[in-house]
């Protein structure tokens, strides 16, 4: 270098610069942790959860049609939601979908209602006013409904985030009692947890990265800010936990730390108890409304029928009891159960579980409409009889006799029950029969047993091991004391488990333990491959979330020392007694409610329900028997007057308001079981799907058995009371 010539920034930089860097030690580490980040952040966004990605399409397709004006508090709302949901478009778009999904069902039922009248003959009178009405309160509720998808699909995120707030404080207070690093805590715990929380603190990672904050601290303050309203405990542990950075003394530290760990969870329990007060008396009455009352309205659909036929129509009570009240009862549900804050984990590494491919398999569903076909097709059989020319072909008459068939101690009466147009031969009412009303049962019992058998075949191995799973966790506390004990007193890792494991002989824990043992001795792995190893990890064969949280703290912490591993244990044996003291309170306090909805959903409503279609089935027969006699000079004037007021051949088939009410019932199993599923265990599809295949079975079982009695007896003493008068 010229010493006459002035020093240049890049000279020194290249003179320098590599003394430098090798004198800087840079954890390889660290370095793999900062570059994943936003790696896997741009991972999430790419695979995220199916329900947001078709919502965003469709704001980036008909939301984009035109830009409505939205107003400044609207959009500063709706943008708060939208940046919580993770979704990205604006709130214009989603506006823009909200009231193009108004005008195109509107328009849609328009065109259509003017083609019925127009195919009717072309009057006014002849224009589907129900059907129009149906359509635009439909239309309507759409936009409403449309419109707060943004909201919803937040309160989704968030409910899910919480349920991973206490593993969260715990992983960054374990780690942080050894290893005081804000950074390196978070990392630890972004790294670990499950999503969706996982994903909001990489996110935090991501956001220094781009540039947007200039430390880790002022990004987790920024993303705390959307919990403020929602969960204050969650970002008081924070601030407790970036505090205890600050303390001179240790132990001081450590008391803080602890601190921000029972601030959480008492913050959870808190929360729980809100819940409990603020769900208990709407979710009973949702329930009443949504079940036990119209079930017991079901009793006068026979009688209203009866009267005012024309005006009571198969029709409605589908619109009704299908569409209509499943639907209201669905969306209150929903909306109530939204309100459930997360105390746990309640996700699980079920994927990794060796039973999970049947799980997801596709097979149970061939193998359960080959079964449940054969009871489909019975059920329709009256419908192909009277309104399908395959009898025809067949050689086959439209319907036939009791007698014709050789069982005539039923009586004369015809199986199916069509009325046939004298002049045409054409069938133009029915099936009014009592043989056409046992058929048709069988619909909603293949449905039902459709669902049962399958969900069955799916989850049944998969539940056998999440019992096992649950029992082991039952267990786990103590075995963590134990473990922990053992650290303490200078175990190491490696040979904890053999020891603790030959203490717990006949429980769960023992079989975990040693599994993890022979992995470490027999197959020569580290602890962290014999617990977590893809493919002969113990954690595969009972995959908690528990007992991942754990096993990870465990392997962290012994990085760091025996005593320090040993702490850790003891203070998540804590923490599992806090949050077992939680779901148990919990479920006290929901269980005259649970149960109450339980005893509805199996016994109750089926029961009701049978008994209505056996009255439907005694007053269909009367009214018909009646009319018989009235076309008779002898009978009339016994019962002429008394036929003025009923309309039988005006009545709703017996045939078609029972399969009305048994996919009524079916609809009302997913619904409530689906809820009380939520309320137990939160987000637990597994648990779901095996619940109302369960329930299924029950609940329509008892439905058809009921009904088929109901209907048999009530029938038969119709017949012997009218028998007499004819």
């Amino acid at each position: 270098m010229n010493p006459n010539k002035r020093p240049d920034v890049k000279d020194i930089l290249k003179k320098y610069g590599g003394k430098i860097e090798g004198k800087i030690n840079v954890s390889s580490n660290d370095v793999e942790n900062t570059q994943n980040y936003s790696g896997s952040y741009t991972k999430f966004k790419d695979e995220m959860a199916p329900q947001f990605s078709r919502y965003e399409k469709w704001c980036h397709s008909l939301g984009n049609i035109i830009k409505m004006k939205i107003s400044e508090k609207e959009e500063k709302k709706v943008s708060k939601f939208l940046e919580i949901a993770h979704l990205n478009i604006e709130a214009w778009q989603s506006l823009t979908l909200s009231v193009m999904g108004f005008f195109m069902i509107f328009l849609l039922s328009l065109i259509i209602s003017f083609s019925i009248m127009l195919i009717r003959g072309g009057t006014i009178d002849n224009f589907p006013l129900a059907f129009f009405v149906l359509s635009l309160i439909f239309s309507i509720f759409l936009f409403y409904y449309v419109q707060g998808i943004p909201q919803r699909l937040a309160n989704k995120w968030r409910l899910k985030a919480s349920s991973q707030m206490v593993p969260a404080i715990l992983y960054i207070v374990v780690y942080m009692r050894h290893t005081p690093n804000l950074e390196k805590a978070v990392a630890f715990a972004a790294e670990h947890l499950q999503e969706p929380l996982s994903l909001d603190l990489k996110k935090v990672f991501y956001d220094v990265e781009v540039g947007g904050f200039s430390s880790i601290k002022n990004s987790l303050d920024n993303y705390l800010s959307i919990w403020k309203d929602y969960s204050p405990e969650f970002i008081e542990s924070f601030h407790l936990i970036e505090s205890s950075l600050f303390e001179p003394n240790e132990v001081r530290r450590i008391a803080t730390l602890e601190k921000a760990l029972q601030v959480v969870l008492d913050g959870v329990y808190d929360h729980m108890l809100k819940f409990v007060h603020e769900v208990k008396s709407p979710l009973q009455n949702t329930y009443m409304l949504g079940t036990t009352l119209p079930v017991l309205g079901l009793a006068l659909l026979p009688l209203a029928s009866a009267m005012i036929g024309e005006h009571l129509q198969a029709s409605h009570v589908f619109v009704l009891y299908n569409l209509i009240i499943p639907f209201l009862a669905f969306f209150l549900m929903t909306k109530f159960l939204l309100m459930r804050p997360g105390g746990y984990g309640e996700t699980s590494l079920l994927e990794r579980n060796r039973y999970y491919g049947k799980y997801k398999s596709k097979k149970p569903y061939l193998k359960a409409a080959l079964i449940c076909f054969p009871f489909f097709l019975i059920g329709v059989l009256p419908l192909i009889f009277g309104y399908t020319p395959i009898p025809g072909w067949l050689g086959l008459q439209q319907d036939y006799t009791f007698a014709e068939l050789g069982i005539g101690f039923l009586g004369g009466e015809s199986i199916f029950g069509f009325i046939i147009d004298s002049f045409s031969g054409k069938v133009i009412g029915g099936p009014y029969g009592i043989g056409a009303l046992i058929m048709g049962m069988f619909i909603p019992l293949s449905i039902a047993l459709f669902f049962s058998i399958a969900y069955k075949s799916k989850t049944k191995l998969l539940i056998k091991e999440r019992d096992n799973t649950r029992q082991l966790e039952s267990e786990f506390n103590n075995s963590l004391f134990q473990l922990g004990s053992r650290i303490g007193n200078g175990t190491p890792p490696e040979l904890v488990f053999s020891k603790v494991g030959e203490s717990s002989q006949g429980l769960k824990t023992a079989d975990l333990f040693r599994r993890i043992n022979y992995n470490i001795r027999q197959l020569g792995m580290s602890v962290e491959r014999a617990i977590f190893d893809s493919s002969r990890g113990a954690i595969n064969y009972y995959p908690s979330d528990l007992i991942a949280t754990s096993m990870r703290i465990l392997i962290e912490s012994s990085k760091k020392g025996l005593k320090i591993a040993a702490m850790s244990l003891m203070s998540i044996s804590q923490y599992v007694k806090n949050i077992r003291k939680i779901t148990d309170r919990l479920k006290d306090m929901l269980a005259e409610v649970v149960s109450d909805m339980k005893s509805n959903m199996t016994f109750l409503a089926p029961l009701l329900s049978g008994i209505v279609v056996g009255l439907a089935a005694m007053i269909t027969a009367i009214l018909l028997k009646l009319d018989v006699l009235m076309s008779s000079a002898e009978g009339a004037g016994n019962v002429g007057g008394l036929l003025e007021i009923f309309k039988a051949q005006q009545m709703i088939p017996p045939y078609f308001l029972q399969l009305a009410i048994g996919i009524y019932l079916v609809q009302i199993v997913f619904i409530l079981t689906s809820s009380l599923v939520t309320i137990d265990n939160g987000e637990d599809q597994l648990t779901r799907t095996s619940d109302i295949g369960k329930n299924l079975k029950i609940g329509m079982l008892f439905y058809f058995v009921t009904a088929l009695l109901a209907s048999v007896v009530l029938f038969g003493l119709a017949s012997v009371v009218l028998g007499g008068l004819g």
